[in-house]
């Protein structure tokens, strides 16, 4: 009773659903059939359904969305609301085609283009992508900003950088070899990107050279390029001792043409941070700087192998040697850090070109930077303490700008009292002997000797021989078949005639023993 009851009430639901709001209500099945709105959604579900089942998709919700959905291209007076049929979100190819024309913007008198306020929209579903105005960025506006940007850091220098910027005057002593031009590129570089003014004076070994003189001449740098008499001799030790000539030389033309500024020892080997360059404006007369020694293992692979594990762990967790002034808590010059020579006593190099370590000197001059004014002779405020630059004439060896003084504790520990390295000191040479063509110009081009095996482009169709060799190629062909068809031919008839001789010999000798018998 429970089920049939259960049975008849949801009967009734259902036919209720499907009449209309005006049906009378009728419990009974018979009657929902007979309704014909009842028929009419009872059809459209089922066309409904059918048309998903071959679409793959619920087609009414596509028809949902068509009916029931709002626009913004309705014309004035329309409902964007309810049955719109005749503002369908579906727009015409004429009207996307529109929106995709790329107007040129009108020229004005003065050469600049109006900017055109009417931008173009493109629709792609049922949102709009912006199209910007070609070129995009423009290059007037990145070129104001640029300007902007560097106007700032100007802004910024004056309030916060160095008041009085001096003159910096960067010493560099060289000589023309291999790897001359990879140094000097690298210290050229670093002096073009100094925010100050600079002069460049270059002291060259054996006399001033052309190759030298093209790279100064790509720097664009006020430069002073003189030579010294002196080759560069092939052994490291006497190759310090005349680079401290070569920068004594310097140090007399500063004096001559009373070059004002502050002197930095520029090695062309060297490598200077471009805080150096901001530090070294706050020396009042000498002043010192801490120093990275770059200075590779000299351990080979045989003496590698007989070191303990203590003595590999010590090798690798040494931290790089720092060269400069030391200091006490209260920030005064106690001091000197110098290079531990102990671990590579017997295993330094001697000559330049040995593969061995090379080991700077105690104090390195390019740690050292001083006021032009200390050497000059009639200078005001000049200190007491100051040793005359002539009085450094008749010494064979000056170690560092120390000797320019009297007394060591008046030098200025730079850059927060030694702790910050902004330089480092390396010796890379070549051999010798090596050779490498002036000025590193290859001319003439290089020729192919061996040629590659793969090549990243498509194979060039080989070259035809002349005609003189085609012949005799043609010639050497024709005489080597008939010689090879003649020995085999040869070769078959020797054989033929050798069994049939042997056929021949083999029938006498059964002849005579026949008769014998």
């Amino acid at each position: 009773m429970k089920l049939s009851a259960l049975q008849q009430s949801y009967l009734n639901r259902r036919n209720n659903s499907f009449r209309g709001p005006s049906a009378p209500s009728d419990s009974s099945p018979d009657g929902a059939m007979k309704s014909p709105a009842a028929m009419f959604w009872l059809l459209l579900h089922g066309l409904c359904c059918l048309i998903s089942l071959v679409l793959g998709f619920r087609f009414s919700r596509l028809v949902f969305f068509l009916v029931f959905s709002t626009t913004s291209t309705a014309p004035t007076g329309t409902s964007t609301t309810g049955l719109l049929f005749t503002a369908s979100p579906l727009r015409q190819a004429a009207e996307i085609s529109g929106n995709l024309e790329i107007r040129s913007s009108p020229v004005a008198a003065g050469g600049v283009p109006l900017v055109n306020k009417t931008v173009p929209r493109v629709v792609v579903g049922r949102h709009g992508i912006r199209i910007r105005p070609w070129p995009h960025p423009n290059p007037v506006e990145v070129m104001k900003a640029h300007e902007i940007i560097e106007r700032v850091q100007r802004e910024q220098r004056a309030l916060f950088g160095v008041k009085s910027p001096r003159t910096v005057i960067a010493v560099t002593p060289t000589y023309v070899r291999t790897f001359q031009t990879l140094h000097m590129t690298g210290v050229m570089h670093s002096l073009m990107l100094v925010p100050y003014d600079l002069v460049w004076v270059v002291v060259e070994a054996g006399g001033a050279s052309n190759e030298t003189a093209s790279i100064l001449a790509k720097s664009g740098l006020r430069t002073i390029h003189v030579g010294f008499d002196q080759g560069m001799p092939t052994t490291w030790a006497d190759r310090h001792k005349l680079e401290a000539k070569m920068r004594l030389h310097a140090l007399r033309i500063v004096r001559e043409e009373k070059l004002d500024g502050i002197v930095v020892f520029a090695d062309d080997s060297n490598m200077h941070s471009m805080e150096l360059f901001d530090e070294i404006q706050n020396v009042k007369w000498i002043g010192a700087l801490s120093i990275g020694i770059l200075a590779h293992s000299s351990t080979t692979t045989d003496e590698s192998e007989s070191l303990t594990v203590q003595q590999v762990a010590e090798e690798e967790n040494r931290l790089v040697p720092v060269q400069g002034p030391a200091c006490n808590s209260s920030n005064k010059l106690v001091g000197w850090h110098t290079f531990n020579t102990l671990p590579y006593e017997g295993k330094a190099a001697i000559y330049i070109d040995d593969r061995a370590t090379v080991l700077p000197r105690k104090l390195e001059w390019a740690g050292f930077v001083l006021n032009s004014r200390l050497i000059w002779k009639d200078a005001e405020d000049k200190p007491e303490w100051v040793n005359d630059l002539d009085s450094l004439d008749g010494l064979d060896d000056v170690e560092s700008p120390l000797s320019l003084v009297k007394d060591p504790s008046v030098v200025e520990p730079l850059g927060s009292c030694g702790r910050q390295v902004m330089l480092w000191w390396l010796r890379v040479e070549a051999r010798s002997d090596s050779r490498f063509p002036p000025g590193w110009v290859i001319d003439p081009p290089l020729e192919i000797t061996v040629p590659s095996k793969r090549t990243p482009w498509p194979d060039a169709p080989p070259e035809l021989p002349s005609t003189e060799k085609a012949l005799n190629i043609q010639d050497n062909q024709v005489v080597k078949r008939p010689t090879k068809t003649r020995s085999s031919r040869s070769k078959r008839s020797s054989r033929s005639k050798r069994k049939h001789e042997a056929r021949i010999a083999e029938t006498e000798i059964r002849g005579k023993h026949t008769d014998q018998n």
